[in-house]
């Protein structure tokens, strides 16, 4: 670990006088750094290690300052671990600047722990990232996330219109230029003042990657309006919007998209000089392009039958029954993990000395049984994130259905928060929990090439692994939805209290069902409170956790629902007060303005919310009680207090 990076930096900072003349601007403003243990190693493997990482960065060095790139990669495996590493640095900067801003990055990235296999750093001028697997044709879905400015721009109306007109030429001009990058500039309209904008994607993405990835910055980035600065970034790109110059005016280039039958402008043109009924024409031609970027993802998605038909076992293994049957012990009591609607989950030891988790399903007087253990199979078998729990094979033996997952040893994520260990979690573990559920349901939802609905998001179907990361479990009840379909209609299946209001009670599923679920554990990790338990105080009417958090709200109380448990001192409160407005806005009743879990992802790494994003009030659905038979009430409270009744259907039919 280098304890003294501005000594390193000396050296090269009078080579660079010698070759280059004075450093002008390196961009080293620090905007978002990870280290991610993903693989725990041994001294020697993490010596071994070492050593590629030294020998690539050494690589990618090489290359910016005497091959004058500004992207490069470098691949090392010297042992067992292998080493993959991107830089980039934005196309604007001089030779000296990106050489100066690696040397920063470097010195910086080092700062994680040894034996680290995963790491990034990302600056205004750079980003440099590392992995023991590779990303080069990553585009998103990995760290998306804005970083704001503090000030606001006058006139936001118009200041905010102009933004989205540039930026939105940016998202559909820059994957079509060689090199996937472009800085432009555009004056606002009755106003003085000049707006900077950049966009670049990293080069192993493909064209279609870089357009994926630049059409999420380009919503991420709007939550940052109406302030005067505004970035987002991700795994395969960075946006960039200032009233601040940041690059050089001979950088500019036309990015008003092309249009047949229209005059050619002259090359090399800036879009400040574009007002009127020019701005007008960019803004329909950008509109027109967004449709057809949009229409065109979806026909890649294919229906439903043909996904699950391509999916055929392709790499779980297939175990022998009586290998399961030895090392779970014959499924004894004694080595029982957990329960739920679809099977018993055991812990097994392999001959081998593997430790896994082997669910054994229910045995139902059912012709679905097979389609529901192929769903589970088939679906976990084609989903790969580090959000989501791994499927290491299966065993389909006569009557018996068998699945052998990657083996959680801190069990699911209620037993932390509701049970025997409740309070041992702080609150950077909380954060990188609701962080790490959301990159897992953004993969299922946008990343996936057809969105998955899990349908059961709750607490205990969160496992976490040996640091506390947490991982999305329990596939029996998801669904796939077709690219051109927004919804689905579907008898209701899933956890209430968790379920969505829309879904339970008229059978309308969506991706937004998830989104409802997670808003809903997302207050039960900051409070520690379960959702369905009914919280009595002497002095006040009975209350649920949804109805507590927004009556919180609505007074400004929101850090009264935060759990007694956590050290104040541990987190900073303006920060828990915008994840619980995080969560609220999930529950909104109105599934049509829940966020996306990408923007989920993004507002938790942001600042702060902008103003025009407030919640609005939630749609409580309860249990009645009371109620007998096969029927159950359920009280929807909100402005019109409405009453619905509803056939009771097990959580898990």
């Amino acid at each position: 670990m280098i304890q003294r990076p501005v000594t390193l930096l000396l050296p090269l900072v009078t080579t660079f006088v010698f070759r280059y003349g004075v450093v002008s601007d390196p961009q080293t403003n620090l905007l978002n750094t990870g280290c991610f243990p993903y693989i725990k190693l041994d001294p020697v493997a993490a010596n071994s290690f070492n050593q590629s990482l030294n020998a690539a960065f050494g690589d990618l060095r090489d290359q910016v300052f005497n091959q004058s790139k500004h992207f490069a990669t470098a691949q090392r495996a010297n042992g067992a671990t292998p080493l993959f590493a991107l830089y980039q640095c934005r196309s604007y900067l001089s030779v000296a600047d990106c050489v100066a801003c690696f040397t920063v990055a470097s010195a910086h990235i080092r700062n994680c722990s040894a034996g680290t296999t995963a790491a990034r750093v990302i600056y205004d001028g750079c980003f440099l990232r590392y992995e023991s697997s590779s990303f080069f044709d990553q585009a998103t879905g990995s760290f998306d996330s804005a970083s704001c400015g503090n000030q606001n721009a006058e006139a936001a109306t118009t200041f905010n219109s102009t933004i989205q007109q540039v930026l939105m030429s940016l998202q559909t001009e820059t994957p079509r230029i060689t090199g996937f990058s472009a800085a432009t500039k555009i004056l606002v309209p009755n106003n003085s003042t000049t707006i900077y904008a950049y966009a670049q994607c990293i080069g192993t993405i493909s064209q279609s990657g870089c357009e994926d990835c630049l059409k999420q910055e380009y919503n991420t980035v709007q939550t940052c309006l109406p302030s005067s600065d505004g970035r987002a970034f991700d795994a395969g790109c960075f946006m960039r919007y200032s009233t601040t110059s940041f690059f050089p005016d001979n950088q500019t280039i036309n990015i008003t998209p092309s249009k047949q039958g229209s005059s050619k402008n002259d090359k090399g043109a800036i879009i400040g000089g574009v007002v009127g009924g020019v701005a007008l024409a960019l803004v329909l031609i950008a509109s027109l392009a967004w449709m057809q970027i949009r229409r065109s993802k979806r026909s890649e998605r294919a229906p439903r039958g043909e996904i699950m038909g391509e999916s055929k076992l392709k790499g779980p293994i297939n175990y022998n029954y009586n290998d399961l049957k030895s090392a779970t012990k014959n499924f004894s009591e004694k080595n029982k993990l957990g329960e739920g609607g679809f099977g018993t989950v055991y812990k097994g030891t392999l001959k081998n000395g593997k430790i896994v988790a082997v669910k054994k399903l229910l045995m139902r007087q059912s012709n679905r049984m097979d389609e529901e253990f192929e769903s589970e199979v088939r679906l976990i078998s084609n989903v790969h994130h580090r959000n989501l729990v791994r499927l290491l094979g299966c065993c389909n033996k006569g009557n018996k259905r068998i699945l052998v997952y990657e083996y959680m040893r801190n069990n699911s994520l209620d037993r932390f928060i509701f049970g025997n260990k409740k309070g041992s979690l702080n609150w950077k573990q909380r954060y990188d929990i609701i962080l790490g559920i959301a990159r897992g349901l953004t993969y299922l939802h946008e990343e996936f090439h057809i969105c998955i609905i899990h349908r059961d998001i709750k607490t205990s179907n969160i496992l976490l692994d040996d640091d506390f990361q947490p991982k999305i479990a329990d596939f029996g009840l998801a669904r796939l939805l077709p690219g051109d379909q927004t919804h689905l209609s579907t008898r209701f299946a899933g956890t209430l209290g968790y379920t969505a209001p829309e879904y339970a009670l008229h059978g309308q599923l969506s991706e937004k069902a998830d989104t409802y679920s997670y808003g809903v554990i997302v207050l039960e990790i900051i409070s520690g409170q379960r959702n369905s338990e009914l919280k009595i105080d002497a002095h006040v009417e009975g209350e649920f956790l949804l109805q507590q958090a927004w009556k919180l709200y609505e007074k400004s109380r929101h850090l009264e629902l935060v759990d007694n448990t956590l050290d104040p001192n541990e987190y900073d409160a303006k920060e828990l007060e915008k994840i619980i407005e995080i969560g609220l806005l999930c529950t909104q009743a109105s599934p049509a303005i829940r966020p996306t879990m990408s923007e989920v992802v993004g507002l938790l790494q942001s600042k702060g919310l902008s103003k025009n994003m407030r919640p609005t009030m939630p749609l409580f659905v309860e249990t009645d009680s009371g109620s007998k038979g096969d029927t159950s009430t359920y009280t929807a409270s909100s402005t019109s207090n409405a009453t619905y009744s509803t056939s009771m259907i097990s959580a898990r039919s």
